[in-house]
């Protein structure tokens, strides 16, 4: 009677698959960068350390970002799960109406038939 409907997903693990991914390669490139530019190893470990902090401050923002995604996506299904529920609840309560209207009915049509015999 009533279908089944999919609500997508949120993989939270994808999520932070993808942000480690992001995180790893951009490390290892500034990593990279900056071994092989010309600098004495004073000025090159101040700007691994100045792209690191950088770095962080960027995944942290990706990090909150990306939660806050994440929880409004869980609002919505929650309110819209609420929604339905709602929705269902009104159906099953009408149904139960017209059902006992017709029980009535036939319960009166019974006792006018004993009545006429």
């Amino acid at each position: 009677m009533f279908t089944k409907k999919k609500v997508p997903e949120i993989h939270s693990t994808n999520i932070f698959s993808v942000l480690a991914g992001i995180l790893v390669g951009s490390l290892a490139g500034a990593v990279t960068m900056l071994l092989l530019a010309p600098k004495s190893g004073q000025d090159t470990r101040k700007r691994i350390m100045e792209r690191g902090i950088e770095l962080r401050d960027r995944t942290t923002g990706m990090v909150e970002d990306t939660m806050k995604q994440v929880r409004l996506k869980t609002d919505e299904i929650t309110s819209g799960g609420r929604q339905k529920a709602r929705e269902l609840l009104e159906q099953g309560q009408a149904l139960v109406v017209e059902q006992l209207d017709q029980v009535s009915e036939a319960a009166q049509a019974g006792k006018k038939a004993i009545e006429a015999s």
